[in-house]
């Protein structure tokens, strides 16, 4: 099993930065491909980003597109994600969550249920 632990969340202005992390232990990070997601009060989990176990594929929905990019240190065991810009609407628990990833595969999933591991989650609010 592998456990992952998100940091990195808190309170910031519209139009500003976070970056979150997700750090994994109890495997190696770099057999799984990553995700991250959300869900906002009242809705629904979403999907945000994800990439591939290499980190060569990566994939993120358009809401976020071009203000949020998804990355990895596999020797840090860790995954990013690169908030900029933020807007009031981007308020939400994220979570990480990952997957078994074959060693000849370098694509990413999106749906939540292709994923086996979840974190706690981390809290972003985002100030008008």
């Amino acid at each position: 099993q592998v456990q992952l632990v998100e940091s990195g969340g808190g309170l910031v202005q519209a139009g500003g930065s976070l970056r979150l992390s997700c750090a994994a232990s109890g495997r190696t990070l770099g057999t799984y491909a990553m995700g991250w997601f959300r869900r906002a009060p009242g809705k629904e989990r979403e999907f945000v980003a994800a990439i591939s176990r290499s980190g060569g594929n990566t994939y993120s929905t358009d809401s976020v597109k071009g203000r949020f990019t998804i990355s990895r240190d596999n020797a840090k065991n860790t995954v990013y994600l690169q908030m900029n810009t933020l807007k009031p609407e981007d308020t939400a628990v994220y979570y990480c969550a990952a997957v078994p990833s074959p060693a000849s595969a370098n694509y990413y999933y999106t749906g939540q249920s292709d994923y086996t591991y979840w974190g706690q989650g981390t809290q972003v609010t985002v100030s008008s």
